[in-house]
């Protein structure tokens, strides 16, 4: 990878094409900046990282490996003993760094139902 060069992956519709009114929102959503630790796991898979932002929308991530787009798992921010944050989100977008991987993870309201 050339330096200073990001690949970056997205579910965003192409130009010309109406976001739906959802990421439309998330996107307005007020993010603080966070630093904690984050497990994404799914019946297949575990993945730990960071935290780099959280809203009430959704969080960005940074992680070792690529993660699906479109793939639905459970997100557990914090830590085990100290009450953390847990709810199920998708993978929207990812870009890929020198380091890593920063993963757009959006939170899936509790009364929606995910077919994958």
């Amino acid at each position: 990878m050339e330096a200073g060069f990001k690949i970056r992956k997205h579910l965003t519709p192409p130009r010309g094409m109406r976001a739906s009114s959802a990421l439309h929102e998330m996107r307005r959503e007020v993010r603080r900046e966070v630093s904690e630790r984050v497990t994404l796991r799914s019946a297949a898979w575990e993945c730990e990282g960071w935290t780099l932002n959280v809203s009430r929308g959704g969080v960005r991530v940074i992680v070792e490996r690529p993660i699906a787009l479109g793939a639905v798992f459970d997100v557990t921010i914090g830590l085990a003993d100290a009450s953390p944050l847990v709810r199920q989100g998708r993978a929207v977008w990812f870009q890929q760094e020198a380091d890593g991987f920063i993963v757009g993870v959006a939170f899936i309201p509790t009364h929606a139902v995910v077919t994958q």
